[in-house]
């Protein structure tokens, strides 16, 4: 079943890099009486994750930020060191945006929202989306119906709903 505006996320342990590696980021945590925004979107290094997508909330962080957002969390089907690196690459970590691995797709998986495409490499990859998260409830969720546009779940996009 594909989450839904109202629904509670489910819990589910993502992973980031720390000083020391990986690190385990409980996501009830980092939602808990805070008011955040999270985009999913199929794979680092990818077209139109990495030209559209995550340069969306890029230039629109600073105004996510002025309307409450707490905090902006990338998350992807890659492994915590691609996606440090891809955060670095594309200056999403210097904007203060957190890259988050869901390197086993549980997460996704759990929110009903993971495809496979074989003539791609992609297996259980996420589709394209972005929500607003309150308090761990989903406020706003936008979901794309192809995985190469990124309309509704871009910056923009996201940011005119608040």
């Amino acid at each position: 079943m594909t989450i839904a505006e109202g629904d509670r996320l489910p819990n589910a342990t993502l992973l980031r890099m720390g000083d020391d590696g990986p690190e385990g980021v409980e996501l009830a945590t980092l939602t808990k009486g805070r008011k955040i925004v999270i985009f999913g979107l199929p794979g680092a290094y990818t077209g139109v994750c990495t030209t559209a997508h995550v340069p969306s909330f890029i230039r629109t962080r600073d105004d996510f930020v002025a309307r409450g957002i707490d905090e902006i969390a990338c998350i992807a089907v890659n492994d915590p060191f691609v996606m440090r690196a891809w955060g670095d690459s594309t200056g999403a970590a210097a904007a203060g945006i957190t890259m988050l691995s869901d390197a086993g797709s549980d997460f996704t998986k759990a929110i009903g929202l993971e495809f496979t495409a074989p003539p791609v490499g992609f297996y259980d990859r996420s589709r394209r989306y972005a929500m607003v998260v309150d308090d761990g409830h989903v406020v706003t969720l936008h979901v794309e119906e192809g995985a190469g546009t990124c309309d509704m779940s871009g910056g923009e996009a996201l940011l005119a709903t608040l």
